[in-house]
C-alpha cells in the first residue's frame, strides 16, 4: 500500500499539491504570455489576466475546499484523541477550526476577486488567509506541543514551529515592505502595475515583498504536509440503517412487528 492510500493522508497531500500547482501553473502561463515579469512578480499578478486568470481562481476555490476538509479532519482527530478529559486542548481546537474556515473563506475570495478589478476585497480576502491562517497554524503548534510526548514526539513540534516562524517572518517582512511600498506608490497605480523594470521607484521594496509573499505561501503549505503521518491513521466510516423495504409510507413491509429493519451497512 502506497503512503497516500492508508488513512486519510491524501487530503494534506492534495492540498499542498494542489495548491502548490494553482501557483506555478498560473505563474507559467503568465510568464509565457508576457504578462507578468519572470523575476518574482506577486503572486496574485500571474492570476490578473486571462486565461490564466480562469485558472487561478478554479484551482485556488478548489484549494479552499481542499483546506475545509483537511482542517475539519484534523478537527476531529484532535478530538478524539483527547475526548476524555477537558482541557484547553478542545477549546484550542474549537478556536482553530473556526479561524481556519474563515481563511478558507479568504481563499475563496482572493481566487474571484482580483487586484485589477476590486483591489478592497483582494486585499482583504489575503488578509483573511494569511492572517487567520498564521493564528491557525499558532494554535496548532500549540495543541502539538501539548500533545506530546503521549500521542507524539516532540521532533513533529518543533517541525511545525520552525514552518510557523519561517510563515511568521514572512508576513512580517511582506506587511513591512508593502506597507512602505505603497506610501511610495499609490496604491491604484500599484494594483494596475504588472511589468517593473530595475530604474523604477520602489522596485528594490517591490522585490522584497514578492519575495517574502512566495516564501510566505509556501511556508503556509509546508504546514500541512506535517499532517501527512497523522492523517494515515485516520479512517472514515458511515454505516446506513434503513428502516423499511421501500421508500413510501404505508406500503407492506414497512414495518415488521414494529422492529426497525437494517437492511443494508458498510463503511466509506
Amino acid at each position: 500500500m502506497w503512503w497516500f492510500q492508508q488513512g486519510m493522508s491524501f487530503l494534506p497531500a492534495a492540498l499542498v499539491i494542489w495548491s502548490g500547482a494553482a501557483f506555478v501553473f498560473s505563474f507559467i502561463t503568465a510568464v509565457t504570455l508576457h504578462h507578468v515579469d519572470p523575476l518574482v512578480p506577486y503572486i496574485s499578478d500571474t492570476g490578473t489576466t486571462p486565461p490564466e486568470r480562469c485558472l487561478f481562481g478554479i484551482m485556488l476555490t478548489i484549494s479552499a475546499f481542499l483546506g475545509v476538509g483537511t482542517m475539519y479532519v484534523r478537527y476531529k482527530q484532535v478530538e478524539a484523541l483527547n475526548r476524555e478529559e477537558v482541557s484547553i486542548i478542545l477549546k484550542l481546537n474549537q478556536i482553530g477550526l473556526g479561524l481556519g474556515l474563515i481563511s478558507c473563506l479568504g481563499l475563496c475570495i482572493v481566487a474571484n476577486f482580483q487586484k485589477t478589478t476590486l483591489i478592497q476585497a483582494h486585499i482583504t480576502g489575503a488578509v483573511l488567509t494569511f492572517g487567520m491562517g498564521i493564528i491557525y497554524l499558532l494554535l496548532h503548534t500549540i495543541i502539538s506541543y501539548k500533545m506530546q510526548p503521549a500521542i507524539h514526539g516532540i521532533g513533529i513540534f518543533w517541525i511545525r514551529c520552525t514552518l510557523l516562524i519561517w510563515c511568521a517572518g514572512s508576513i512580517l517582512s511582506m506587511f513591512v515592505s508593502s506597507l512602505a511600498l505603497y506610501n511610495t506608490i499609490p496604491t491604484i497605480e500599484m494594483a494596475m502595475k504588472l511589468h517593473w523594470n530595475p530604474s523604477d521607484k520602489g522596485y528594490k521594496l517591490h522585490m522584497v515583498s514578492t519575495i517574502s509573499e512566495w516564501s510566505l505561501a509556501f511556508s503556509f503549505l509546508s504546514y500541512f504536509l506535517t499532517y501527512i503521518r497523522d492523517f494515515q491513521k485516520i479512517s472514515l466510516h458511515a454505516e446506513v440503517d434503513l428502516c423499511s423495504e421501500t421508500l413510501y409510507d404505508g406500503l407492506p413491509g414497512l414495518e415488521r412487528n414494529g422492529e426497525r429493519r437494517a437492511l443494508l451497512a458498510g463503511s466509506l
